[in-house]
């Protein structure tokens, strides 16, 4: 499973509107400019670029977020705008720089604001601290905005105080030492990402991906998600979490994969299948198959099983009408009660109320 989605916990400003952009009038910032965003039907994406920022993990809201468009009209579903703490040169990890038109002011006015990875955040890093020009810039965020940090760009959310209390996770190399320097956080370092409601997230690098691609499937759906990996080459889920990305002695060379049973299995969600059927497709014992099956998935395979059906049943309550306990079948669940438990668990809503907030409104 690639997420971990708790119930959010309780905030001040805990956003309860649709995607599309919102009219709440922007917080004053000192020395803001004109409107930042020019197109009222879109939702506003600020990509918050600091000092040693990373180009990869700077370029993916604008990829993944620019790539969402509506499925009748092609009209693009966001507008992201770049910023840093003031308008000009911002220093990036590569050999060039770039430079950022807007200030703090993009933040006051954004509906979701994205916060990639930085290698220069000093203070924030040895102390947990954010530098006044810092406390300023996450001061300006207006409430019922939606944060999102990609990689250690977590170490800022945390500094800030918006993961006090609540699920998070970071890089895996560096989760012992954000849950030193940051005790009130839960870390979870073995997820892709985290969707704690108004504030997710992501594990390294490429995590990031998956996690924009989560809050568009979250926005507007299953379709407009798929689309966007389509065009933007990446699968819309992966399989496991940061688990599988840390480094273990290699294992024995003549021990097959257990790709083959996943596969089997994928194909056989609405049937009960076993560890035994499943280690007979590689032609394995049982105890070979299940150490194998943990060494590359990053999980047992009784877990995986569970959430590919969480995720079926995800994809059929966003994207069928079907009744809860047809989809508990297909799903492999057995029967609803089964199913909502599950789900509940993994989740922490109902399927009638993940169905509500994921299917888009004109299957409702």
């Amino acid at each position: 499973m690639t997420v971990a989605a708790l119930p959010p916990q309780p905030r001040p400003h805990l956003p309860a509107d649709p995607p599309a952009s919102r009219a709440a009038a922007p917080a004053a910032v000192p020395g803001a400019s004109a409107e930042v965003f020019r197109h009222p039907g879109r939702h506003r994406v600020a990509v918050f670029a600091l000092d040693g920022v990373i180009p990869f993990e700077l370029g993916i809201p604008l990829r993944i977020f620019g790539a969402a468009a509506g499925a009748e009209d092609g009209t693009p579903l966001y507008e992201i705008a770049t910023c840093s703490v003031e308008p000009g040169e911002v220093r990036t990890d590569a050999d060039f720089p770039i430079v950022v038109r807007h200030g703090a002011e993009a933040l006051a006015q954004a509906d979701t604001v994205v916060v990639p990875a930085s290698h220069e955040l000093g203070s924030v890093f040895t102390e947990g601290a954010l530098t006044p020009p810092l406390r300023a810039a996450f001061a300006a965020i207006r409430p019922g905005a939606r944060v999102v940090s990609i990689c250690t760009g977590s170490y800022l959310l945390a500094a800030a105080g918006l993961l006090d209390g609540r699920p998070a996770t970071t890089h895996w190399s560096s989760s012992d030492h954000f849950q030193r320097l940051f005790p009130r956080v839960r870390v979870d370092p073995d997820v892709l990402y985290v969707d704690d409601g108004d504030v997710l997230t992501s594990a390294g690098v490429a995590a990031g991906i998956d996690l924009c691609l989560h809050i568009v499937r979250r926005d507007w759906g299953t379709a407009v998600a798929n689309a966007v990996s389509r065009r933007t080459v990446v699968p819309p889920h992966r399989e496991g979490g940061q688990a599988q990305f840390i480094r273990r002695p290699l294992p024995e060379p003549q021990l097959a994969s257990t790709e083959r049973a996943r596969a089997w299995a994928l194909d056989r969600l609405d049937q009960p299948l076993t560890l035994r059927q499943l280690a007979e497709r590689e032609s394995m014992s049982v105890r070979t198959f299940t150490r194998r099956f943990r060494e590359e998935v990053g999980m047992s395979a009784g877990r995986w099983l569970t959430q590919q059906r969480v995720e079926l049943a995800r994809q059929l309550l966003e994207s069928t009408d079907l009744g809860v306990d047809l989809i508990a079948r297909k799903a492999g669940f057995g029967t609803g009660a089964s199913m909502r438990q599950h789900l509940q668990l993994t989740l922490g809503v109902s399927p009638s109320a993940y169905r509500r907030t994921f299917q888009p409104s004109g299957q409702r």
